[in-house]
């Protein structure tokens, strides 16, 4: 199976586009759409909250994954990374670090492949979309192996202390994988400090706090409220834990 990762939002014609390249090259396939509202322009933080999804996808998957204000950058590699039995294609922008960092067996190539026409910005579709095509049929694409060892992964911290995505109801994502910290740990945010609470129902209405969300990572959010607006919360925040 197939799945997108993007964060070119769900309007306008550039998802459609890479789908309409997946179901011409390889119709045998279903595309999922994993998210489309992944931190814009932000392949760090991206990359943080795709390493927590992905474990709830299935061995051998294939995710394209475009988050990429580099693109036409002749210095961003295309690559491919194979990561304990899941494929990962798009751009050497640390993207994948995080899946990279965690990962027991990794291999990478730098896609060498091109197409006959390949727009300077939309690689997603040109690209990455083909490449994709290629693997789920079982071929792989021309590319040359890459020293696991000289990637630039290994410099990224185990966690990221940021508020890396908010939801439609104001909850603010961190970086932040819950079981590393104590349940009686305190978040700080803006000036602010969280006690835990196990989920929504503990709290009274209207009230703060933190807890492990369904893809493992702290969350600050308000009972029935909005923690962006509460808290004044915005992408890119950092957070602190205290005990």
């Amino acid at each position: 199976m197939i799945y997108l990762y993007t964060d070119f939002g769900y309007s306008g014609p550039y998802v459609g586009l890479m789908k309409s390249v997946l179901s011409s090259q390889y119709p045998d396939s279903p595309v999922i759409d994993l998210m489309h509202d992944a931190p814009r322009f932000d392949p760090m933080a991206s990359a943080y909250l795709l390493a927590s999804i992905i474990s709830y996808l299935p061995e051998q998957a294939l995710v394209l994954g475009v988050v990429d204000p580099g693109v036409g950058d002749e210095q961003r590699r295309p690559i491919i990374v194979k990561a304990d039995q899941r494929w990962f294609i798009g751009p050497d922008n640390g993207l994948f670090n995080v899946i990279v960092k965690r990962a027991e067996h990794v291999s990478m190539w730098e896609i060498t492949w091109r197409p006959e026409t390949m727009s300077k910005s939309f690689h997603g579709r040109d690209l990455f979309a083909p490449v994709t095509a290629m693997i789920a049929k079982g071929d792989m694409p021309e590319s040359e192996l890459i020293d696991i060892n000289s990637h630039t992964f290994s410099d990224w911290d185990n966690d990221l202390a940021k508020i890396i995505y908010i939801d439609h109801y104001g909850n603010c994502m961190t970086g932040i994988r819950a079981e590393t910290v104590s349940v009686d740990s305190h978040i700080m945010i803006n000036g602010q400090s969280l006690s835990r609470s196990r989920t929504f129902s503990d709290v009274e209405q209207g009230e703060a706090f933190w807890y492990e969300n369904s893809l493992g990572l702290i969350e600050v959010a308000v009972n029935q409220g909005s923690a962006s607006d509460a808290l004044k919360i915005k992408l890119g925040e950092h957070v602190s834990i205290t005990n």
